[in-house]
Formats: structure tokens, C-alpha cells, sequence
């Protein structure tokens, strides 16, 4: 086995496509192809499944690739430090539902750092794609939350997936919505108060269902349901008319502007939200580092 080798599956991994690994190592497909196949024969593994539709990643090759991402993160470090050698770019990804203090932390990170080249990626995303984007090592860690509604579900993707969920706390159900709204008016809001209003939620793609909700109380019947993709859309609806969307009530004013609230909502529920890890691969300082930073933020 070889680093080179290692970078070999690394970038197969990232590309998804053996012609673009190839043109983007600047080594000749069959060439490309035959050292991974003798990886492969060497460790008595299959990394990647190879059909018609292209190659995928077996479930041994994902823990594989997490080990030889830390082998090639490791030996930058040492060249780094011990060779003089420049070292590539800084590279983390976090995959989130749509939480203030996970970009807030993320941001504090990415300053911690003081990385002069990086590329970091914040993935504000659907729940399902959370889980798929951590198990198959696109992202360090994942954020989303657990209810009793939830959990049964949530927890058994988690468990097919090799995935651990870390919780960070337990927020009770609030209601965002905007300053000037006429529920802005009262202390605490019912479910009967929000009746008359647009209820606002994440679209949640092909895996639409209500256990990957991310909006607690899903189930709850509502005459006028308003689906978007992103928090700004969210925002600016809340605002704009008169809306509202169940969440955990964590905001950050800096981030998310003044005219967005938060009421508590009076209801039986609540909303353990945590990060999720695979369960086989040590995590990365950045990762660790990133994980201190949202309990400091959240404690």
C-alpha cells in the first residue's frame, strides 16, 4: 500500500467516476484502475462496486476511505511541519438542518483555523441527505434533532448506516416568526393561536416524510402549508405573511436579522438535537474542534 494509492481512492471517491479521477490525477485510466484493483487485492477488500451505472463505494470501502483520509491528512501535517512543505487546503464539511448556532460555530471554526488556503463547506440540507452525506464521508459530522416522534425511525437509519448521535441539548418546542406578526403580541403561543397562519417547512426532497421532518408537529393538520428550500426564503415569508414555523428557538440576531422572534409554543414535545459521527472512524481535530465549539455555544 502506498500514499499514492491512498489518493488514488480518496480522489475515485470524491469524483464518483473513474475518467475524471483519472483526467484529474493526470494519470491514464487503465493505469488508474489497475493500482486500485491491486489495493484491493492487497488489503482483501472491494473498495468500490463497478456496473454499468458507474462505481459506488462498498460499505468497506467507506470505512476504508475514512482511515485513508486521516493517513493523508496526517502525513500534510508531517511534511508541513518537519519538510518545510506547503500543504494543500484545509478541507471540512459539515452537513446541518437549519440551525443558527451550527453556522455560528462553523464560522468561529473556520477563524480558529487561520488556515490561508481552505475550502470548507456548510451544508444546510434535507435530513435524509444529512445521514447519506455523513455515512459516506462527504461530511466530518451531521446536525439534526430527535423527538418520541422521530426517534424509532431516525435512530434505526442511523444504526443501518453505522452512524453515532451525540446529543448537544434539549430544546423545548418555539415558534419563529416575524417581529411585527400579530402573534409577536402574545408571551406564549397554542397551536390554536396559529391556526389562521401560513405554516413555513424545509422541503424535504423524495424522502419527504414526516419522520425526516424538520419541523416538529409535522402531523398536525394546517389549511395553508408554504414549503421552501432555504432559510432566507423562510425569513422573509415569516415577514412578508405573517407566517410561522415550529423550531427549537435558538437564534442568532447577527446572523438571522432582528425582525425574526421566537415564542415558546405550549405543547408535549421537545427537540434533542445533537451531531451524528461514524461509528467506526476516529474523528479529525477539525471535527473535535468544531464539536467543542457548538457545545460552547449551545451549553
Amino acid at each position: 500500500m502506498t500514499l499514492k494509492q491512498l489518493q488514488y481512492v480518496v480522489t475515485v471517491a470524491e469524483e464518483g467516476n473513474i475518467t475524471a479521477a483519472a483526467k484529474k490525477l493526470f494519470i491514464a485510466q487503465p493505469s488508474l484502475t489497475s493500482a486500485i484493483r491491486e489495493l484491493e487485492s492487497e488489503m482483501g477488500i472491494v473498495i468500490f462496486m463497478r456496473s454499468n451505472k458507474g462505481i459506488k463505494l462498498t460499505s468497506e470501502g467507506e470505512e476504508f476511505l475514512g482511515y485513508a483520509r486521516q493517513v493523508l491528512d496526517q502525513t500534510e501535517l508531517i511534511e508541513e511541519r518537519y519538510a518545510g512543505k506547503q500543504s494543500g487546503k484545509l478541507k471540512f464539511c459539515v452537513s446541518s438542518q437549519h440551525y443558527s448556532f451550527a453556522v455560528e460555530a462553523f464560522v468561529e471554526l473556520l477563524k480558529r483555523s487561520g488556515a490561508d488556503r481552505y475550502e470548507f463547506h456548510m451544508r444546510e440540507t434535507q435530513t435524509f441527505n444529512i445521514i447519506d452525506d455523513v455515512a459516506h464521508l462527504r461530511s466530518e459530522v451531521g446536525i439534526l434533532y430527535l423527538n418520541k416522534f422521530n426517534e424509532e425511525v431516525i435512530r434505526k437509519t442511523l444504526k443501518d448506516n453505522n452512524l453515532s448521535f451525540v446529543p448537544l441539548f434539549r430544546a423545548e418546542p418555539h415558534v419563529f416568526i416575524g417581529k411585527d406578526s400579530p402573534l409577536a403580541r402574545k408571551k406564549t403561543l397554542t397551536l390554536e393561536d396559529l391556526k389562521p397562519y401560513p405554516r413555513l417547512s424545509y422541503e424535504q426532497g423524495s424522502h419527504n416524510s414526516f419522520y425526516f421532518s424538520e419541523e416538529i408537529l409535522s402531523t398536525v393538520d394546517c389549511d395553508r402549508e408554504l414549503v421552501v428550500l432555504d432559510r432566507a426564503t423562510l425569513f422573509n415569508m415569516l415577514i412578508g405573511l405573517n407566517g410561522y414555523t415550529i423550531c427549537s428557538g435558538v437564534i442568532n440576531e447577527e446572523l438571522n436579522g432582528p425582525n425574526i422572534i421566537a415564542k415558546k409554543l405550549k405543547v408535549d414535545d421537545y427537540m434533542e438535537i445533537g451531531y451524528i459521527i461514524p461509528g467506526s472512524i476516529r474523528p479529525s481535530h477539525l471535527t473535535m474542534e468544531y464539536i467543542d465549539i457548538l457545545r460552547s455555544l449551545t451549553a
